[in-house]
């Protein structure tokens, strides 16, 4: 069974890899690059600041620190106990790959680091702002996915990869969010309070 679903996550990263075109490369090397998002993360700090003020901001990026260091240490536990070589290593199949960014990375590729960072952050802050930005969620999601994609797109992890970092990003992002709702709760009057 595990040898059908490892056969299955193989063919659909040849498929999906190589629907890639040259035109596409750099719109992809752009979204997988973690400077990319730089403005965005501006922009989820600017958005703490405007709504639960500084003080509580500073808790918020203690959080965040905590957020992407659980997540991407849990990230290395998987890949150096699972071992999986990246596409672009397995000599098995790096022939049929298409490598779009000029190195491979890393050894191993289960899970994807940057597919758990991103899902992350996205639950994180679109929990934080519900109630002040409803559309922020399922914009962050989108772009949680975009970049979940590009690691794809670009031969450096497979589906299987991708889709275990999102949930687990994703969990970690539920918690830590509630765990700061509490904080919150617990040492400041209420969550909107500056």
């Amino acid at each position: 069974m595990l040898d059908i679903l490892i056969q299955k996550d193989i063919e659909l990263l040849i498929f999906l890899n190589n629907l890639g075109t040259t035109q596409w490369d750099g719109f992809w090397l752009f979204i997988t690059n973690k400077f990319s998002a730089i403005p965005l993360y501006l922009l989820l700090l600017y958005f703490s600041y405007k709504y639960y003020g500084f003080k509580k901001t500073m808790v918020v990026l203690v959080f965040v620190a905590l957020l992407i260091t659980v997540t991407d240490q849990t990230s290395n536990l998987f890949k150096y106990g699972f071992k999986r070589l990246r596409p672009c290593h397995d000599d098995t199949i790096a022939h049929l790959v298409r490598l779009v960014k000029a190195t491979c990375g890393g050894r191993f590729s289960y899970f994807s680091a940057h597919a758990a960072n991103s899902m992350a952050i996205a639950i994180f802050f679109g929990m934080l702002f519900k109630k002040q930005l409803k559309y922020l969620l399922p914009i962050l999601i989108f772009w949680s996915l975009l970049v979940s994609y590009s690691r794809i797109y670009i031969g450096v992890h497979f589906p299987l990869d991708v889709l275990t970092g999102i949930f687990i990003g994703g969990f970690y992002g539920f918690l830590c969010c509630f765990l700061l709702k509490q904080v919150f709760k617990k040492y400041f009057e209420t969550i909107s309070d500056k």
